[in-house]
Formats: structure tokens, C-alpha cells, sequence
């Protein structure tokens, strides 16, 4: 299973991986990341996120305390077996 990490800084720098951004997963996890330099490829990654937030949906406190039990349990049951997903 990979979900990519994405980044753009100043509209040049980009990068594009599995890799959080943290100390941990720098030095101990085996991810990699593409780091892209230019704007062209930064406009593009702009563009997709804009896409990205008129496609999402806020969750508010209100609404995550009024998610169904079913959503609840099987984010229970989804904990458990995380160390194996």
C-alpha cells in the first residue's frame, strides 16, 4: 500500500513520495521521495491540489462526534489490525 506525501515550496521546489515529514521516517523507514525542482512541475502540483480541496469535505468536531456507530466500530476494528495493514 503507498498514499504519497506531497510538497511545494515557492512554487520550485516539489517532492512527491512515501516519506513523512519527520526525523523518523527520514532516518528509520525505507521510503523514498522525488524531489522535482521547477516551475512548471510545481503549477501542476498546485493545480492537482486545488482539485483536491474542491473535492473534499470537511470534518468538523461536530460532524466526527455524529459519525455513525458503524464508521466508529470499524475504525476500532481498523486499529487493531494496523500493525498488519
Amino acid at each position: 500500500m503507498l498514499h504519497a506525501k506531497t510538497a511545494v515550496v515557492d512554487g520550485v521546489w516539489s517532492t512527491v513520495g512515501s516519506t513523512n515529514m519527520d526525523l523518523w521516517s527520514f532516518y528509520r523507514n525505507d521510503e523514498v521521495n522525488a524531489i522535482i525542482l521547477g516551475v512548471n512541475f510545481g503549477d501542476k502540483m498546485e493545480a492537482m491540489f486545488d482539485k483536491d480541496l474542491e473535492n473534499s469535505v470537511e470534518i468538523t468536531k461536530k460532524s466526527w462526534a455524529e459519525r455513525p456507530w458503524t464508521k466508529w466500530l470499524r475504525e476500532r476494528f481498523a486499529r487493531v489490525l494496523s500493525p498488519w495493514l
